[in-house]
């Protein structure tokens, strides 16, 4: 008897507090909706629970099918993967603004830059003319067998054959430095478009 009537008790209890609960929304054609219980017009929206004075007690999230769910994920997702990267493209600029606080700082290091794969370039044009010279050498000396060239001795076509592959190898890496220096000069091309960006939207912070 007396767990009865504390069960009865509980109910009422209950359901005094949820008639003195005001449930609200905004449904989907603008209305402003109010009932004693959650609002299935608003399911799939945010309601207010709010209690006899107006004041909200508690914001209940909206309802939704499974489908509707990975939906929202798939937003918020794509929402914080975007801020990420708003967030990383921010961190970037403000690296480069330290290392390239003006036009001078980041000509000179492109200059430098240039100049040391240009400093390459031509160590390995000097060592193609020693490569030519050492040529016209072995080519002078397979004169003597120019009638039959079989009968050359083998550290002499050693010596052709080694030529050839070094020329071979130059040129290759002579190729890949051009190539280098397109991209080095490509990559301060595309900062100094960024940094001049930077560089104007600093100019009112700094008046």
């Amino acid at each position: 008897m007396r767990a009865a009537a504390v069960l009865a008790l509980g109910a009422l209890v209950s359901g005094m507090a949820a008639a003195q609960s005001i449930y609200t929304c905004t449904d989907s054609k603008g209305r402003r909706i109010t009932s004693d219980r959650p609002i299935t017009d608003c399911l799939d929206r945010e309601q207010q629970r709010m209690g006899r004075t107006g004041t909200v007690r508690e914001t209940i999230p909206p309802s939704y099918t499974r489908e509707e769910r990975e939906r929202v994920e798939a937003q918020r997702r794509a929402e914080a993967e975007k801020e990420a990267r708003l967030a990383e493209e921010k961190r970037r600029n403000r690296a480069l603004l330290i290392r390239y606080p003006s036009a001078a700082v980041h000509d000179k290091e492109r200059q430098e830059a240039l100049s040391q794969i240009d400093e390459v370039i031509a160590a390995v044009n000097k060592r193609e003319l020693a490569l030519a010279a050492q040529r016209k050498e072995i080519d002078t000396e397979f004169e003597f067998y120019k009638a039959d060239p079989a009968k050359a001795p083998a550290w002499l076509k050693r010596k052709r054959d080694d030529n050839e592959k070094q020329m071979e190898l130059q040129k290759r890496f002579l190729a890949e430095q051009e190539q280098e220096k397109k991209r080095v000069a490509q990559r301060f091309d595309e900062e100094l478009a960024k940094l001049q960006q930077l560089w104007s939207a600093q100019v009112p912070a700094n008046r």
